[in-house]
């Protein structure tokens, strides 16, 4: 998980295919449902890029996958590791997807004590140098419009899914990038602030007015968990030290650990950015300002407003600091001066899972001669909830790559 702007993701999510496997209206959210039987033929759509393909003897997706669906086999058994807004997503997606598979969540922490949690969940991405802006765009767009389709439904209310309104301002001239950002023509109504608009922030030279989604947490993670729940998903407490003490009890692992990465797999390039936020009550502010350095912003919600915040490299405190936490009502009022009247301020702290790139790839380990496949989508730092349903439709298509290779191993073996 990530924190305030978002959380926790390298290749693109995959365009909904036609196959009877796949979500039955892309982008709504489908009913939960009973497993279907193994014989049903899902789709396989077309990666935007390839991924990791080491140990993979099945042929091409769509075909793997269909030959999946129509062996009589029992059912793959997938652990999804991490119970935040990427792994439940990722869990949920890979139901959606490929219903014959049996899926667990295994996490040392669950809801409310995930770093999702601290995060708003607000729905303006970060960029990843080392991912293409391409991949980035279609990441945010399915999150976008799935979570836009959940914002018109009848479930919005209890998954805590609602448009919010604002501005991002800057104090010098933006540069081009910044000016037009690759995600403007997602997001609603995005245009330049008016004379008038910037008037409220003196001390702004230029800024951007838009419309886009936030999720409210606890309540869309609690969301996840129960339309898990009803399509047979098991969850457990468990802390995983070692992939490989899951090898003899699931057929694939999909790692989605967050900055628990770091020591489960080793993974020195993914590094905590530390987050320092404050939930306050101020029911009167109702629309969000974020300014473009990303440090101060102010976001509303349905039961607090989120302040932030901080962005401390490496440093692995979870304990709030009290400077820091006086520092930052500051640095709010003083864009939103109305603040100074805010009631309950709660402080949290949170931990950003944070990567030159989101790691989402397949992987083969080997072991004396036994091989574990895995896929990673983990490494999303503030960035998490704008992508995670684009990182999770990608990671399920990865899992569905992992189950045809063992079919096509097992029926080599019969043979």
């Amino acid at each position: 998980p990530s924190l305030a702007e978002g959380r926790g993701a390298g290749t693109p999510g995959a365009a909904p295919g036609k196959g009877s496997c796949q979500h039955p209206l892309p982008g709504l959210p489908a009913p939960p449902r009973q497993r279907a039987p193994s014989s049903r033929a899902p789709s396989s759509p077309a990666p935007l890029l390839r991924a990791s393909r080491e140990g993979d003897s099945s042929s091409s997706p769509g075909a793997s996958l269909l030959r999946l669906c129509t062996l009589d086999m029992a059912a793959p058994k997938v652990a999804v590791i991490g119970a935040g807004v990427v792994g439940l997503s990722t869990a949920l997606c890979i139901v959606e997807t490929c219903p014959s598979c049996s899926v667990t969540v295994l996490s040392d922490q669950f809801s409310p004590n995930t770093t999702s949690n601290v995060a708003a969940g607000i729905l303006i991405p970060h960029t990843y140098p080392g991912t293409p802006i391409h991949v980035q765009k279609q990441w945010f767009k399915e999150t976008f419009t799935y979570l836009f389709a959940l914002s018109n439904s009848n479930e919005a209310s209890e998954a805590g899914v609602h448009l919010v309104s604002g501005w991002q301002i800057f104090k010098n001239t933006p540069t081009p990038k910044e000016e037009l950002p690759f995600w403007s023509d997602v997001v609603l109504g995005f245009r330049p602030m008016s004379e008038a608009e910037l008037q409220k922030f003196p001390q702004h030279q230029f800024g951007q007015a838009f419309t886009t989604l936030k999720c409210e947490c606890p309540p869309y993670l609690l969301w996840l968990e129960k339309r898990l729940k009803a399509n047979g998903v098991q969850m457990y407490t468990r802390k995983v030290a070692d992939l490989w003490e899951l090898h003899s009890e699931y057929n694939i692992i999909v790692n989605c650990s967050g900055i628990g990465a770091h020591q489960l797999v080793g993974d020195e390039k993914l590094l905590p950015v530390r987050g320092q936020v404050l939930k306050v009550h101020a029911p009167w502010v109702k629309n969000f300002i974020r300014d473009g350095d990303g440090l101060t912003y102010i976001y509303p919600g349905i039961y607090s407003v989120t302040l932030g915040g901080t962005r401390e490299k490496e440093k692995w405190s979870l304990s709030p600091d009290p400077d820091t936490t006086k520092d930052i009502f500051e640095r709010c009022c003083s864009l939103e001066p109305s603040l100074w009247g805010a009631q309950d301020i709660e402080v949290k702290v949170g931990l950003r899972p944070s990567r030159w790139c989101v790691r989402l790839e397949r992987q083969v380990l080997s072991r004396g001669g036994v091989k574990l496949p895995v896929v990673h989508n983990y490494g999303h730092g503030a960035g998490g909830f704008s992508v995670h349903r684009g990182t999770a439709k990608e990671a399920a298509r990865l899992v569905g790559e992992c189950i045809a290779a063992l079919q096509g191993s097992s029926s080599r073996a019969k043979l």
